[in-house]
């Protein structure tokens, strides 16, 4: 076992986290004290425990960061933070995040735009397009090779 599966394994310190995400400790201490993010792995308890978080929580806590860098306030920042971790678990580095102002927090997940701030609303459905060339190149590559197809190609389409 390489050391830096070790490490992932036991988890990381209060001030590991705080310099590998890029928050202060007083940060992490008020998120975890308020239950914005406790870490899952150990909690501190008394004078001789400290607190230990997964890779998972590393995830979350840079989430938080960014978010607060775009500018959402923390209150809605709690409401992201517990969409993302009931709808998506462990898939949450998967999503991509679309911030509109302070109303709106989208998330880009399989295909669909979800309102975070708004319930949890599907929004739009996100078409990509790039395949759609070279699913009709594929379509008009059959048509040239039926016999049908190859007459059709040459037709006028009528006015």
């Amino acid at each position: 076992m390489k050391r830096s599966d070790v490490a992932i394994e036991e988890g990381f310190s209060a001030p590991q986290a705080c310099k590998l995400v890029g928050i202060s400790y007083r940060q992490i201490d008020s998120w975890a004290r308020s239950g914005l993010l406790r870490p899952s792995l150990a909690e501190a308890r008394g004078s001789g425990r400290r607190r230990r978080y997964s890779y998972r929580d590393l995830v979350q806590l840079k989430v938080i960061r960014r978010l607060l860098d775009a500018g959402i306030a923390l209150g809605k920042i709690r409401r992201v933070v517990a969409f993302l971790g009931s709808q998506l678990g462990e898939d949450l580095a998967s999503a991509s995040l679309v911030v509109n102002g302070q109303e709106s927090l989208l998330v880009h997940h399989e295909g669909e735009l979800i309102d975070v701030l708004r319930g949890g609303q599907a929004v739009f459905s996100v078409v990509a397009l790039g395949p759609l060339s070279a699913e009709l190149d594929g379509a008009i590559t059959d048509l040239r090779r039926s016999p049908a197809g190859r007459g059709a190609l040459g037709d006028r389409v009528p006015a």
